[in-house]
């Protein structure tokens, strides 16, 4: 991967279709870990993801190789918390270092104020959490939604990766 071949910018609702293809075939891991094809970024629709990437306090951030989308992660703003979630790389592009890229990018894209960033991802998914924790994330608690539980890592902003923090205990174990 070259600088000269690479962009990371905002997706908008242009990008759309791409963003959907990119999501999908992306996501068939997660799936296929959850045993349960129907997740919501496999049944999101275009009309939805449209939606959703004009919504207020929503960023997605992507990342090109020429014209080619290889990898998203959707950002929800919330008063000084952005939490990442939909993160995708193309199945192919994994292990290529788009994701960590994107991982490093993303606080470019951030209003200003925003001091914690959280990112999610399936409880059972060793890789995502490694990579996450390599990139300064620590674990923070799980989540239950349905059959799936989710594990939840946070990074504050302007802090050195590896201080230590205390653990966060929303009281929320589960999520309708």
């Amino acid at each position: 991967m070259t600088a000269d071949d690479t962009e990371i910018r905002l997706v908008t609702a242009e990008d759309a279709g791409e963003l959907l293809t990119l999501r999908r075939a992306a996501f068939v891991t997660e799936a296929q870990l959850a045993n349960d094809p129907f997740i919501p970024p496999l049944t999101q629709t275009l009309k939805e993801l449209r939606t959703d990437l004009s919504a207020p306090g929503v960023i997605t951030v992507g990342m090109w190789q020429k014209h080619r989308l290889v990898g998203s992660i959707r950002v929800l703003v919330e008063g000084s918390k952005a939490t990442l979630g939909r993160f995708a790389v193309a199945p192919d592009q994994q292990g290529k270092g788009v994701g960590t890229h994107l991982l490093d990018a993303v606080a470019a894209f951030l209003p200003d104020g925003i001091s914690e960033v959280w990112i999610f991802t399936a409880r059972d998914s060793v890789q995502n959490i490694a990579m996450y924790t390599r990139r300064g994330y620590e674990y923070q608690h799980d989540r239950t939604a349905g059959d799936l539980t989710y594990a939840y890592l946070r990074r504050f902003l302007g802090r050195d990766p590896g201080e230590e923090l205390e653990p966060v205990d929303d009281g929320a174990a589960t999520e309708d």
